[in-house]
């Protein structure tokens, strides 16, 4: 079993990072329980926290993604040399280059764009889903719905949907190596830590996108 929070990697921006708090604190601090968020609870956060969600996605806007193809050193420098072509008179070479650029950045939009589109249709069909304690009771939501305060439920092989903090915990391991490094599965354990530990000693703390590998919480 564990919390979910809303965490920095860093530990410098918070007065008290989750890790050197106590279960019964966090919980506290979260307003929350052992039995997990009322779901009225739960609906009001999902609404206070949207856009900026534990598992919220946030895709780029087309603009920006299309200006986003000019910014490679091949494209600036062909329009820096355009651009001398122009200062030097040469016009029909500096529009031959610029529409190159242009074509070229029109090119990657079109493709980024559409392999954009693809995963979210996708994600939509394969959507990642997590039991949490509401209430009382288990049940199964997407990582989406995932709120700060909400009780985590794991087992083997599961994705972790948010920063979590173990409150309790049965041999669990955690496949950390794409945060630390590490080759060897992280043991994790409920327990309080001072507030400078490193990331890779935080023991007591679980981190989005990592996945269980044994035992439960």
């Amino acid at each position: 079993m564990s919390i979910a929070v809303k965490e920095t990697i860093g530990a410098s921006q918070v007065p008290s990072p989750f890790w050197a708090l106590s279960g019964e604190a966090s919980l506290q601090q979260l307003g929350s329980s052992s039995q997990g968020l009322t779901e009225e609870e739960a609906s009001r956060r999902l609404e206070a926290n949207a856009g900026r969600r534990l598992g919220g996605r946030q895709r780029t806007t087309a603009l920006v993604l299309f200006l986003s193809q000019f910014k490679s050193p091949i494209i600036l420098l062909l329009v820096f040399a355009a651009g001398l072509s122009l200062f030097l008179g040469e016009r029909v070479e500096a529009l031959i280059i610029f529409l190159i650029v242009f074509v070229s950045g029109l090119l990657g939009f079109w493709q980024e764009h559409g392999a954009a589109d693809a995963v979210e249709k996708l994600l939509a069909v394969v959507q990642i889903k997590t039991n949490v304690r509401r209430e009382g009771k288990s049940l199964e939501i997407t990582l989406e719905r995932i709120v700060p305060g909400d009780i985590v439920l794991l087992s083997a092989g599961d994705v972790i949907p948010g920063d979590c903090l173990v409150l309790e915990s049965n041999v669990l391991t955690v496949d950390e190596a794409a945060l630390t490094g590490e080759t060897f599965p992280s043991e994790k354990s409920p327990g309080t830590l001072s507030k400078e530990t490193v990331l890779s000693q935080r023991t007591n703390f679980l981190y989005l996108g990592t996945h269980v590998v044994s035992g439960s919480a």
